[in-house]
């Protein structure tokens, strides 16, 4: 796995910390966190969008967060567990890993662009 690959799983685990936040933060200290989740997550994703295809970016970090949300409400927050939503879940996760697997990786050139 390269860095950029890296920080796209490093934004879809802060993905969880804020998706998590915006439902559950009550006090200052929990929205900071939240918030501060957001920021790098973001920051995170955006720099590996620089490189790897964009859209498939998105689609990777948005299958890992919601995989990652799904399995913390679960298992922190008294969530159901439900054989149908782990299925589904392990369909989305097949397609993500499919998705990493196939997308190649462009180097960035001296000017910042990228190339093939």
């Amino acid at each position: 796995m390269n860095a950029q690959w890296l920080k796209v799983f490093i934004a879809a685990f802060f993905e969880v910390f804020w998706v998590i936040g915006l439902k559950h933060a009550s006090t200052p200290l929990e929205w900071a966190g939240t918030i501060i989740s957001i920021v790098v997550s973001f920051y995170m994703m955006i720099h590996a969008g620089r490189t790897l295809p964009v859209g498939t970016v998105y689609a990777v970090f948005v299958g890992l967060g919601t995989a990652g949300t799904v399995f913390s409400e679960i298992v922190f927050f008294g969530e159901p567990f439900k054989l149908a939503k782990l299925v589904l879940i392990v369909i989305l996760l097949i397609g993500v890993i499919g998705l990493k697997m196939v997308t190649k990786t462009h180097s960035l050139d001296e000017k910042g662009g990228a190339s093939a």
